[in-house]
């Protein structure tokens, strides 16, 4: 896994892969075979690989877990410190020179006599020029890789793959790739370098060389893209889910259509391009602390991460958006500019997170917002206290920065802060960016979008999907030019959102239903054997939650459901939020969770210097820029002029 200087669609399609097609736990295999054509209103997702083993699957992940963590993490920093970046690109380069056997058999096992062409002229250059592969000439020559393996051959000759297996070291495979793999090594020529008589006398030094040499590599290879591995698999509540459905999917041999059938629709694009909105040193996450804190009303400890300035320093609190995680790829990308730009930073998970649900919330299930906002103000009263208790008088003046769900909370605290009186932490500064203002529409716009390929005829919509799906997975392997523009369909780019949400949406009613189970799920709700409880989760939208789930749990409490969607809108709260001098809010004109109406509350509701208004961006989509960072510090002007007086 090295971390090199990489094209723009295989760093888009990384992580489209990760966080937009990680929806469920359903893998993608060759395109399925409908005997008859679906009903004319539902949407059949390819199907997946099937996960018999489940359980063993989850206990090894864990094992690498804990070794990723444990060991390869904090070692790879010494390494790292060591051995210079472009020493450990060189011994990358050599392990993939090295293997070059490999990969010319399985282009010619493949009939790609292009690509084994082209891997000798590579292997030639790298290997004399380049000594001894150090240094990959042929590919400042343009001489393009051409990557096989015995696991893809075996798939383009028929061989589908039947049991999803997770190994340990290695990670992901199936059956298929799994016996690849031995043919992978047996390719490999290290594998043959020990004299003859030790092989007689020892059979286990049989494998030696190329033992010590090829995890060596591996480890090389590995110690650029731990820390993010590992931020990765903190920051999702199921990684091994995410992980199995990314790696069937883009284990799949195939080449897409990438010709764009029928409009495109900018807004939800630009959306797809939040994830290019990341921090910019591979090392942030690792100089961060987390700690924890006593949350009162629950009785548990709940996470929360920080990066402190070397003096004091006014500090800024993080929300992310819907259901994510304080280490969100986006999360510390604000945290990274707020840091670099004089402010301490500190994120906590959003509300609708499960660590939050679990170990902080007081209801069972997150969707009242005066009860969901409380209990964030809460936590963030207890995180506050326990960084001035280990840190005094590092801290000046605070502010609260949410965006997208994170910012709808943050409004809703600024709008109580007149009652929510001492002990509760007060702010200087409340910023809210791209945030909804109604939730339940903002929710039915997400299932909208996941129903998008309703607008496909029936008989062809498994197949356009299965297309969509196959198009971010070439991408991740740079099969478009660099400037090309999204290969997306609106219904393609409202169906890659809308299913990026129902993954959020199935952690929701997991965890929930984990901690208190409403009887409404036929399947069991387990640890270690989820699949089939996936697969009924998925069947539900976000308006399903709030009418099934959420709603007779708030009635038993007396909260009605007109009361519920009440409290879910902000415009309920514009006196306190109009009057209100500290809140500053940033927004797109063609966000598709605003409508006409609530760009019109907004322009009403907060004077220009309070809101700013963005032409295109879609939702979240202009994070990267830097005209919106400016806007984003620019909210937090004055907070560094003196100390503060709230506590």
């Amino acid at each position: 896994m090295r971390i090199r200087s990489q094209p723009i669609w295989r760093r888009i399609a990384s992580k489209t892969l990760s966080l937009c097609l990680a929806a469920s736990v359903q893998a993608q295999t060759p395109p399925v075979t409908v005997a008859s054509p679906p009903a004319s209103g539902t949407i059949v997702l390819p199907e997946s690989v099937p996960d018999p083993i489940e359980p063993v699957n989850r206990a090894i992940w864990g094992f690498n877990k804990d070794l990723m963590v444990g060991v390869i993490k904090p070692t790879s920093r010494v390494y790292r410190h060591l051995v210079g970046r472009p020493v450990r690109v060189g011994i990358g380069n050599i392990g993939l020179n090295v293997t070059y056997p490999d990969r010319v058999i399985n282009n010619l096992l493949q009939g790609k006599w292009t690509g084994a062409r082209d891997e000798s002229y590579r292997f030639l250059c790298n290997t004399t020029i380049g000594v001894v592969g150090f240094f990959d000439v042929a590919a400042k020559w343009g001489i393009q890789k051409s990557d096989a393996d015995f696991g893809q051959t075996f798939g383009q000759w028929g061989w589908r793959p039947g049991c999803f297996l997770m190994l340990p070291i290695f990670g992901p495979s199936n059956e298929r790739d799994a016996v690849g793999l031995a043919g992978d090594t047996a390719a490999n020529p290290l594998l043959y370098i020990s004299p003859y008589h030790l092989v007689l006398s020892n059979p286990l030094t049989y494998l030696g060389p190329y033992s010590y040499f090829s995890y060596a590599v591996k480890y090389n290879d590995f110690s650029d893209s731990v820390v993010e591995s590992v931020r990765f698999t903190e920051a999702e509540m199921d990684s091994y889910a995410d992980i199995q459905y990314a790696w069937t999917f883009a284990r799949e041999n195939q080449s897409p259509n990438f010709q764009v059938q029928g409009k495109t629709d900018e807004p939800s694009l630009e959306t797809l391009e939040s994830i290019l909105f990341t921090y910019r040193d591979p090392e942030f996450p690792d100089h961060a602390k987390t700690r924890e804190v006593l949350i009162p009303a629950t009785g548990r400890w709940l996470k929360y991460t920080f990066w402190l300035q070397p003096g004091k320093a006014p500090v800024v609190y993080i929300v992310p958006g819907l259901g994510s995680h304080r280490l969100a790829a986006s999360s510390v990308a604000l945290a990274e500019l707020v840091y670099r730009n004089g402010f301490s930073a500190v994120c906590v998970s959003n509300p609708f997170n499960s660590e939050f649900m679990e170990q902080a919330s007081t209801a069972a299930l997150p969707a009242y917002l005066p009860v969901d906002g409380h209990d964030l103000h809460v936590a963030l009263t207890e995180i506050d206290r326990s960084l001035n208790k280990f840190f005094p008088g590092k801290f000046a003046k605070k502010a609260l920065l949410g965006y997208s769900m994170g910012a709808f909370d943050s409004l809703y605290v600024a709008a109580t802060q007149p009652t929510n009186q001492y002990p509760l932490i007060q702010f200087d500064r409340y910023v809210a960016i791209d945030t909804p203002v109604r939730l339940l529409h903002g929710v039915t716009k997400l299932d909208e979008f996941y129903q998008a390929p309703l607008e496909w005829p029936a008989a062809e919509r498994t197949t356009n999907l299965n297309n969509t799906l196959l198009k971010v997975a070439a991408l991740s392997q740079s099969k478009l030019p660099a400037k090309s523009p999204w290969p997306f369909s609106g219904v393609e780019s409202k169906f890659l959102i809308g299913l990026s949400f129902r993954d959020t949406l199935r952690d929701i009613i997991y965890s929930s239903q984990l901690r208190t189970n409403q009887g409404i799920l036929k399947q069991p709700v387990r640890k270690y054997r989820r699949e089939p409880v996936y697969r009924e989760i998925l069947a539900y939208s976000f308006r399903d939650y709030f009418e099934k789930f959420a709603g007779p749990y708030y009635q038993t409490r007396g909260v009605t459901p007109a009361v519920l969607d009440a409290a879910g809108d902000l415009r309920n709260y514009s006196a306190s939020l109009s009057g209100n001098p500290g809140v500053r809010v940033i927004v797109n004109q063609d966000d598709f969770l605003l409508t006409e109406e609530d760009l019109a509350w907004l322009h009403a509701t907060f004077p220009p210097t309070e809101l700013t208004v963005f032409e295109h961006g879609g939702h979240l989509g202009n994070l990267a820029t830097p005209e919106v960072q400016k806007s984003i510090l620019g909210t937090l002007a004055g907070l560094k002029s003196s100390p503060s007086a709230s506590n």
